[in-house]
């Protein structure tokens, strides 16, 4: 989370020149500037490593006026993709590599640097002058190996059978005096040490463990598919939405031609004196690379979509295929607190709508009756949508499987999760919307 972030003052090491850092990391945000890993006091004395608001990494430091910048060639801005980070200083010499392959630096000098040094505070998520250019997305297995240059390949490792890169245990280490291996999977201690050296870190803010890893990558809002005029905002590792303007459209970075399930929460109801509202639901594969997520663009929009209003029921589920335009009324409304689900039967084009475990138009996923969208669907990928109406219409916290709207955990989870964690019971054949599930069920 953008607000959170761990710290640990290290201790004398066993050699402040050399160390090697390797960190899965997964942005959720593009804007600004955003340190992840830092160390040090001040201005002017400290060493970060950060995602500049250009998408490249850099690493920068400033000791008493003295300065050097490393900024990478290579630009980092897949929402939708884990990176592995390994960053190798050797006496003053960095290396970056990135999923195991050589990235060029502009420059391949830090010399002396406030990482590793002894009585200095290392952040993780955080810059170290103040907390207005925090990290903003996921980590996993964050190690830090104190005196060593260690390869990737100690870290990661090429699937035999797809060739793409991927999470290994660490094994054989020597970490070193201050060295440590965060895996995050104690949702209690997420700063826990595992490298048996005891650096565990200080947790501060609202962070929170996600089942979104390197091994199992879970869709996410996708903020390179915004509504192109006024984007929504979105915000909690993109897994929440609060849009400004007209038909803030949005979709995620993973869609599927199976059965999928998601759950959205209701965190503000919208203003609806003047019909507006928030549609929750899924678009067809056909909706992309559409220019321009606009009302007076419908026809281009394949999707479901169930609005919730404070006070009115008008078009309170519908159905948009092509220039159709389904309205079922008489529907129940949602309103702040209520949670909102939605089955998508992608391969039969069927999309379900519940409001807090009660299907509207009397649908039934499992027995494929009463979906929102009439007589006929559309197969193919779908993907989880959502397209406010107005200007006044509420907030939205999303869990894809990771059991948190937002940064409250969910009161108790339902059953048939398959390994994912949801408010209310799973319909049979139906699975979450991540990488393990696409490569099963497509």
């Amino acid at each position: 989370m953008a607000n959170s972030y761990l710290n640990k003052t290290f201790g004398t090491p066993t050699n402040s020149a050399t160390w090697t850092l390797s960190a899965w990391i997964k942005r959720s945000s593009l804007s600004g500037s955003q340190k992840f890993f830092t160390a040090g006091s001040s201005d002017t004395d400290r060493t970060e490593m950060y995602f500049a608001s250009g998408g490249n990494l850099s690493i920068y430091s400033n000791l008493s006026g003295t300065t050097a910048t490393l900024n990478s060639t290579r630009l980092f801005r897949d929402t939708s993709a884990w990176y592995h980070f390994v960053v190798q200083n050797n006496n003053g010499t960095v290396t970056l590599y990135v999923n195991n392959q050589t990235v060029s630096l502009s420059s391949s000098t830090l010399g002396t640097n406030k990482i590793n040094i002894d009585s200095t505070a290392h952040y993780i998520g955080r810059q170290v002058a103040d907390t207005t250019q925090n990290f903003d997305g996921y980590m996993s297995h964050v190690s830090f190996v104190d005196g060593s240059v260690v390869a990737p390949t100690t870290f990661g490792e090429t699937d035999s059978t797809s060739g793409i890169w991927k999470f290994k245990s660490p094994s054989g280490v020597t970490w070193g005096t201050n060295g440590f291996h965060l895996k995050f999977e104690n949702s209690a201690a997420l700063g826990t040490d595992s490298s048996g050296n005891t650096n565990t870190f200080a947790v501060n803010g609202n962070l929170k463990q996600a089942l979104d890893t390197p091994s199992n990558v879970y869709a996410t809002l996708n903020p390179l598919n915004l509504q192109a005029s006024s984007p929504p905002t979105i915000i909690k590792g993109n897994t929440g939405i609060s849009a400004i303007g007209d038909n803030d459209n949005v979709s995620t970075t993973l869609g599927g031609e199976f059965k999928w399930y998601y759950e959205a929460k209701c965190v503000q109801s919208p203003d609806g004196s003047n019909g507006y509202g928030l549609g929750v639901g899924a678009c067809h594969v056909d909706t992309f690379g559409h220019s321009g997520w606009s009302a007076g663009n419908r026809s281009n929009f394949v999707y479901s979509e169930a609005k919730w209003y404070s006070n009115s029921l008008v078009n309170a589920g519908r159905f948009v295929q092509g220039n159709g335009n389904q309205v079922i009324g008489s529907l129940t409304q949602a309103t702040a607190g209520d949670i909102i689900g939605c089955a998508c039967d992608a391969a039969n084009g069927k999309v379900y709508i519940h409001i807090n475990g009660t299907y509207l138009n009397s649908g039934d996923p499992v027995n494929g009756t009463g979906f929102i969208g009439g007589t006929t669907g559309k197969s193919g990928m779908w993907f989880p949508f959502f397209s406010p109406d107005g200007t006044d219409y509420g907030t939205l916290d999303i869990n894809f499987g990771n059991g948190y709207f937002g940064t409250t955990a969910i009161s108790s989870a339902g059953s048939n999760g398959n390994g994912s964690l949801f408010e209310y019971d799973v319909p049979s054949g139906y699975y979450a919307l991540n990488t393990k599930n696409l490569n099963t069920y497509g």
